[in-house]
């Protein structure tokens, strides 16, 4: 086996590395050697197969086999003597032109991660900005629970529905003349103007009565969940079951009973508890911001470009996504294609947070368990259909990157909270719509940060392309490395800038290395066709 050094120019490194013809026969040969005792072959007794016949018959097999386990060794040895920490899954690929009998050229080209000499975890100090909940927000939060949970009766015979109300429907898809998947159903409860069903379902449905029977028509949208449907048009028998009006709701005992509880006193300790859980969430997400902040003040190191061109495309298509569900998609995406720069640089310094955290953690020792990891992939396996689980939790276990992934986040975490635990906090009490200014404010710091760096750029706006009010729940997340040994850097989802919104529902399969072959298991499967994304 030769070696040799292609490149090295700053955390960019190349190697060739030559497997003479020889050593590839030689691995071969002993793959023979180790399976001949168990090659049965008519004539002959078992083990006494003569080596020429055993590689006659499996050479072809034995030969890739030997091939591919000499590759992975020499680019592990290529890793161990040259004490390299690949940033991503390093590109190793067979030149092109090779043959059996030849000499076998790889050439293997990777990132590795920057020496990082771990900040000072000494001086730090963060204000935590916190909310008191008062009874006045308990009771709207009850009220509003109240309003989601409406009760109704049956209306009259004669009642024209209207919105708001309820119908209870059996209805009967088609397209093409043809029924499809999800588009029947029985005994359905819909309450007109709720929006729940795909557009114009519920509107031609107004003024129809109990025991009406109705044939609308419809069109699926362009971006419907299920492909086969997207776009078609489609027809639903519709049969009114019955026509309900909303009761009236009173919030007293009874009420708090219909969600198995003792009465409204436990009620509003819930919800009271509900609200201090949701705001103490925007606490850390301020306190974090303030945090990472501190943390890259005065660290300006080189970071791996393929760890931030993976962090940018996850950025880059989240943001596509918003812009396409936005009122004006073609506007929405010009303006973001303008600041295009800005969300690169702020995927580089998410990076590069990452890689802080990450020493930070090694330094101080601290870890994932195995009990912790173990119910990280049990909860993500429950993102799958039942039969898809146990092929997803194999995946995980045999592919380092796949559990760096899901790793990564919890570590990030922990880390996060051994900081919290050493720096020196100071409280100070506002209502929840300063904690949200405060934390805008950070999003347009944050969004501003890259452009500070070139005094020759224009100052980055407050406030960014698809920013929505509810944004102010998305994390200050920095991609996360993994921190074990020397094996490859994970990257995880990042939070977007302030202007992408984080979609909680969507769930992705794990990023596989280049080489995997292993299927990701899918998702479960869309809801019913008639209701809407």
């Amino acid at each position: 086996m030769q070696i040799k050094e292609t490149a090295n120019d700053g955390l960019k490194r190349a190697y060739t590395i030559t497997l003479t013809a020889k050593e590839i026969d030689g691995r071969v040969d002993a793959e023979v050697a180790k399976i001949a005792p168990q090659v049965k072959m008519p004539g002959f007794r078992p083990g006494k197969v003569p080596a020429n016949l055993v590689r006659k018959m499996h050479g072809e097999q034995l030969h890739a086999q030997s091939l591919n386990d000499m590759i992975r060794e020499s680019v592990d040895k290529v890793m161990a003597d040259n004490e390299l920490r690949p940033a991503m899954q390093p590109k190793v690929e067979l030149n092109e032109g090779y043959e059996e009998g030849k000499d076998a050229e790889i050439s293997v080209e990777l990132e590795i991660l920057p020496e990082v000499e771990a900040p000072s975890t000494d001086g730090l100090e963060i204000e935590r900005l916190t909310v008191p909940v008062s009874d006045e927000q308990v009771m709207d939060a009850i009220k509003t629970l109240a309003d989601n949970n409406k009760s109704y009766k049956d209306a009259a015979k004669s009642k024209k529905a209207a919105d708001g109300d309820q119908l209870i429907i059996d209805f009967v898809g088609r397209v093409d003349g043809e029924e499809f998947e999800g588009g029947k159903a029985e005994n359905t409860p819909l309450v007109l103007g709720s929006g729940m069903f795909i557009p114009g379902f519920e509107e031609q449905l107004t003024g129809t009565k109990t025991g009406d029977k109705k044939t609308i028509e419809v069109t699926f949208p362009e971006d419907y969940q299920a492909q086969h449907l997207a776009g078609k048009k489609a027809e639903f028998d519709v049969t009114v079951q019955q026509v309900k009006v909303e009761g009236e709701t009173t919030i007293d005992d009874e009420f708090a009973k219909n969600f198995g509880l003792d009465g409204l006193d436990k009620l509003k300790e819930l919800m009271r508890g509900q609200l201090e859980q949701e705001t103490a969430g925007l606490t850390r997400t301020q306190m974090k911001r303030s945090l990472l902040d501190q943390l890259a003040s005065g660290h300006d190191f080189a970071v791996p470009q393929g760890m931030v061109d993976a962090e940018f495309e996850q950025i880059w298509t989240q943001l596509q996504q918003e812009a396409a569900r936005s009122e004006d998609p073609e506007a929405m995406l010009k303006e973001i294609e303008d600041e295009k720069d800005d969300y690169r640089s702020i995927a580089e310094r998410r990076v590069r947070l990452g890689l802080l955290l990450s020493e930070i953690g090694q330094k101080n020792n601290v870890q994932v368990t195995p009990n912790e990891m173990s119910m990280l992939i049990q909860q993500a396996a429950q993102q799958y259909r039942a039969e898809d689980r146990e092929r997803f939790i194999q995946y995980v276990q045999s592919e380092p990157m796949a559990a760096a992934q899901l790793r990564a986040p919890l570590y990030e975490d922990k880390v996060v909270d051994f900081l919290f635990d050493k720096a020196e906090i100071t409280e100070r009490e506002v209502t929840r719509e300063e904690l949200e200014a405060a934390i805008e404010a950070d999003e347009s710091e944050e969004a501003a940060k890259p452009k500070k760096k070139a005094a020759a750029k224009k100052k980055a706006p407050a406030k960014k392309a698809a920013a929505k009010k509810d944004d102010k729940k998305s994390d200050d997340k920095p991609a996360a490395k993994k921190s074990a040994e020397k094996k490859p850097a994970a990257k995880k989802a990042p939070a977007k800038k302030a202007a992408a919104k984080k979609d909680e529902g969507e769930k992705k399969a794990p990023a596989k290395k280049a080489a995997a072959k292993k299927p990701a298991a899918k998702k479960a499967p869309a809801k019913k066709a008639a209701a809407k994304k």
